[in-house]
């Protein structure tokens, strides 16, 4: 195909300032910048989709973490997918469309090794940020390979409603678990997990303490929790804990946002009498998984065996609100925001 013209400028959200606590719109920054034109190995890459995550949050901070901090004035990174419409990269041609990590911005300028081709004819572009993207296999690698599901397991997650919650109840589902409980924030989102995703209960809970809810939904205990929460949720997740259970720590969403320390599971002492293990989750640490991963998900998603829900916000201006609004849990599913094709 003919390739595109290329705008003199376009525009990028910047970290204006570092949030404390709740971030706020004056933290950030929409820029009108210059569009770069891709030197050798590189392609130039109109975004058509853009996701916002949790761990974004973290990257605001200056607090040196797995990833490194978002620099102040510049431009945010997130996952994005669009269509090259110019190529100095062997492999890469315009009309190609890819999935690569400069997000936050209308047009990007990368080295085409950072980037992957993706296919829209075998599923939507917006799935390769969710489903089929690092959302899915967050919730594939924890669940498989740390959490260890087997048969007959009973398993529980909170931010079920989430873009990887979901997904993990599912998948506990089709690899044969007992019982998947979920938390979510919301009636709304009780009822989608149960009518929709399939899980065995749900509850809201906002609607009373979370052990309290957890034991009538679990009578019999939890044997995987995995956790995107954090909190009072880890904590009754200890307490329903059964022998040699297993604790996947995705996310902690519930302290992303805490000005002072948190305090930790106070019954974190369970730990002994009921050897469970608790482990963190870095989805990076588990990209050789990808291969089996798609594989596997794709095809249950063409089955229908799994659903999966978008929240999407339109254009670049909306970014982040999109952003806030994830933060407070506003989302069903996958986060993201698209752009005009």
């Amino acid at each position: 195909m003919a390739e595109q013209a290329a705008p003199a400028t376009a525009r990028e959200w910047h970290l204006a300032a570092r949030p404390q606590g709740w971030p706020v719109p004056t933290d950030f920054a929409l820029v009108e910048a210059p569009v770069r034109t891709p030197g050798p190995g590189e392609i130039l890459v109109r975004n058509t989709h853009l996701s916002v995550d949790p761990y974004m949050r973290g990257r605001m901070s200056a607090r040196k973490s797995y990833a490194e901090p978002y620099e102040l004035d510049k431009p945010m990174l997130g996952g994005a997918v669009g269509q090259v419409i110019a190529s100095q990269a062997e492999g890469f041609t315009e009309g190609d469309y890819v999935l690569h990590g400069l997000g936050w911005r209308e047009y990007a300028t990368l080295d085409a090794k950072a980037s992957v081709k993706v296919d829209p004819n075998a599923a939507p572009l917006s799935t390769y940020l969710g489903v089929l993207g690092m959302p899915g296999l967050t919730a594939y690698a924890g669940l498989t390979r740390i959490g260890e599901i087997k048969a007959g397991d009973v398993v529980f997650v909170s931010g079920a409603a989430g873009a990887v919650g979901g997904i993990v109840g599912q998948i506990a589902k089709l690899q044969g678990a007992a019982r998947v409980i979920g938390s979510a924030g919301s009636d709304e989102k009780v009822k989608l997990l149960v009518e929709e995703y399939g899980f065995d209960a749900a509850f809201n809970y906002k609607n009373g303490p979370v052990a309290e809810q957890l034991q009538a939904a679990a009578p019999d205990g939890i044997d995987v929790y995995f956790d995107n929460v954090g909190g009072e949720h880890l904590e009754a997740a200890i307490e329903a804990m059964n022998l040699h259970g297993r604790i996947v720590v995705c996310g902690m969403i519930s302290q992303y946002n805490a000005t002072e320390p948190t305090p930790a599971p106070r019954n974190l002492a369970q730990i002994i009498a009921k050897r469970f293990r608790m482990e963190g989750l870095l989805v990076g640490d588990h990209y050789d998984l990808q291969p089996k991963f798609v594989e596997e998900v794709s095809a249950w998603v063409r089955s229908g065996e799994l659903k999966y829900r978008e929240t999407v916000t339109q254009g670049i201006d909306s970014a982040v609100d999109a952003f806030l609004g994830l933060l407070s849990g506003d989302n069903v599913g996958k986060m993201l925001i698209k752009l005009p094709e």
